[in-house]
């Protein structure tokens, strides 16, 4: 019997009401899921309330998930593109209703080759993660998902602040292989 990934194993704790370790997956997946919002919406503000109702609705949903691969950002993206799409319909509807001037920072439409894209992206991006050492996973977490400085993730992992550096430099430079695979695909 095989292992289960570190989301599988987290997402079964939050399933039973482990809101630590739902938190950890929050930590984990916020980045990638804010910038698929807003990637979408093409507004800051609109994207961070979408992220927050994506892990909301990811919470309430989490109980009766049954994940099929390794990471949860494939299944987070796409709630957070549904919850886009809403939030989309949403202004619509209430700029054809007001007598106001529509707002040109919502998109006239929602691109469904840039969401399949965003998808492959999100969920190439999970994969090239997946294949990182632990040491290399947690220092792209601390420094990239939590904008922990060199220092304070160097003295975080008890390595050098340079190891750190050296290390996320090569862990960016293969996720940026992997989102020209993607963009190139």
């Amino acid at each position: 019997m095989s292992e289960r990934s570190k989301d599988q194993d987290l997402a079964a704790r939050a399933a039973a009401g482990d809101e630590s370790a739902f938190h950890t997956l929050y930590r984990e997946h916020v980045r990638p899921v804010y910038w698929i919002a807003h990637g979408i919406l093409r507004s800051p503000a609109d994207a961070e309330d979408v992220t927050q109702e994506t892990f909301v609705t990811a919470w309430r949903k989490l109980p009766g998930l049954e994940l099929s691969g390794e990471s949860l950002l494939p299944w987070l993206a796409t709630i957070c593109r549904f919850q886009a799409a809403n939030r989309v319909r949403r202004r619509r509807h209430e700029q054809a209703h007001t007598a106001d001037a529509p707002d040109e920072s919502i998109a006239d439409t929602v691109d469904v080759e840039d969401q399949v894209i965003t998808a492959a992206l999100a969920e190439r991006i999970a994969d090239e993660i997946g294949t990182l050492s632990e040491i290399d996973r947690e220092i792209f977490r601390l420094c990239a998902s939590e904008g922990y400085a060199y220092q304070a993730a160097a003295d975080e992992l008890g390595v050098t602040a340079g190891a750190v550096r050296n290390r996320l430099s090569r862990v960016r430079s293969q996720l940026r292989g992997a989102v020209e695979e993607v963009r190139d695909a």
